[in-house]
């Protein structure tokens, strides 16, 4: 039996899919508006004001927490999002349809294809570049929020397995971007904090691990963990990926959601609806310094770096990847699907955003001309990959709207698609 490249999930998957997905389209309109109030205010009258909140500080200083609001949305309340991230790529490895080899190859491979290629090109273009070169890894995120409300927009009818595909990179793409945090973009260690992180990091496995669910366990528990992680000098954000990958995915007996799962839909809308959109407020506000300043901007190396990984590393990426790896196991694109769909899917990929912007701070630190250039090509490389992703996967509407017909036909009313009772009779027949 051939592989097939794109091909239709499990049915409580792809429920379980769309429902995720779902909540992460609404959570991106919710950061797309942030992010345009704080863009839009950066560039008022009153950018005064804006500044000085983003430079409000607050926290012990005991406890190398004396933050400001920016600091504690991109080094705080952002932990949420990755630990989501977390829970999310554990479950689809542990228990969802990826934890097929032949399944997970595609998107994973992918993923790397389109980080590596954005940093080739950022780094070629910025060789000689001194301090610049410091953004290599900038446009190598794709954030899934972001690509998901455009999604809503354009591709309402997309097929299922388009759009798992979209979430499966996107996911592990976020993996790939905190380990490029931690190992490239720890200025200092202190080893003695790093060290003690394990201790409440160990305890909250090992009460997890137990099925507690008891909140006044494990929230200290966590914030110690990110507290210490932040103290270490490795960005605390790598503290929620470590939490997430702790939380088990399988019920020990019985049926139904495990501990994963069930932490996943209690954090997914916090971190969608509350901690994306506040780090996108604060984040996204660059003054461009009127046209004049917007155009000084798109001449300078990391502008352009930056914009064409996204625009062009991203999808040459993706795409040579998923090429390569079809050929490599003679996969099929599954029927009525062309290679201008994996086309479209990777442009839309270079949509950057909340990565990509953390990355920026990283790279260069605020009040530094190349932040500021960094910040405006990461707003102009995803809006462009929007639009240039609408534009090819709207001429591809007719199709997907019927794929989508048929994969949501219901002709007994049972709440099952015909689609995935077929699949599971032809699956019994063969395994008989």
């Amino acid at each position: 039996m051939k592989t097939r490249l794109f091909s239709r999930g499990s049915w409580p998957e792809a429920r379980r899919i769309s429902d995720l997905l779902r909540l992460e389209t609404v959570g991106g309109v919710i950061m797309l508006a942030a992010a345009s109030i704080g863009l839009i205010w950066a560039n008022s009258p009153w950018a005064s004001v804006y500044e000085t909140l983003r430079s409000v500080e607050f926290g012990p200083e005991s406890l190398h927490l004396r933050l400001s609001l920016a600091e504690w949305a991109s080094d705080g309340l952002l932990v949420i999002f990755f630990f989501v991230a977390g829970l999310e790529l554990k479950r689809e490895f542990v228990a969802g349809d990826l934890k097929d080899p032949r399944r997970a190859a595609v998107p994973v491979a992918a993923a790397f294809g389109g980080v590596a290629i954005p940093a080739l090109i950022y780094a070629g273009i910025n060789l000689g570049g001194g301090p610049a070169l410091a953004g290599w890894a900038i446009p190598t995120a794709t954030d899934i929020a972001f690509a998901l409300a455009v999604l809503a927009v354009i591709g309402r009818c997309l097929p299922s397995a388009l759009r798992t595909f979209l979430l499966t990179l996107a996911v592990v793409d976020d993996l790939i971007a905190i380990v490029i945090i931690a190992l490239f973009y720890t200025d200092h260690l202190s080893l003695l904090p790093l060290a003690l992180m394990f201790v409440p990091l160990t305890l909250f496995t090992f009460l997890v691990q137990r099925r507690v669910r008891s909140w006044w366990l494990l929230i200290p528990l966590a914030v110690a963990t990110w507290a210490l992680m932040h103290a270490s000098g490795v960005h605390a954000t790598v503290a929620g990926v470590l939490l997430g990958f702790a939380v088990p995915v399988i019920r020990r007996c019985g049926e139904g959601p495990g501990l994963a799962e069930m932490f996943q839909h209690r954090w997914q809308p916090l971190s969608t609806s509350v901690a994306v959109p506040v780090f996108a407020f604060f984040a996204a506000g660059v003054s461009v310094g009127g046209l004049s300043g917007f155009v000084s901007s798109l001449t300078d190396s990391v502008t352009l770096g930056i914009v064409l990984g996204l625009l062009v590393g991203k999808p040459i990426g993706i795409t040579a990847a998923t090429y390569l790896v079809a050929r490599f196991t003679k996969a099929e694109l599954d029927d009525d699907l062309a290679w201008i769909d994996a086309v479209g899917l990777s442009i839309l990929a270079g949509i950057g955003f909340t990565v990509s912007l953390l990355v920026s701070e990283l790279s260069f630190g605020e009040g530094s001309s190349d932040y500021s250039n960094a910040k405006v090509a990461v707003l102009l490389g995803s809006v462009l990959s929007a639009l240039i992703a609408t534009v090819i996967l709207r001429m591809r509407n007719r199709v997907y709207r019927r794929i989508y017909e048929e994969e949501n036909r219901d002709a007994n009313n049972d709440g099952i698609p015909d689609v995935h009772q077929e699949a599971a009779g032809s699956n019994r027949t063969t395994n008989d």
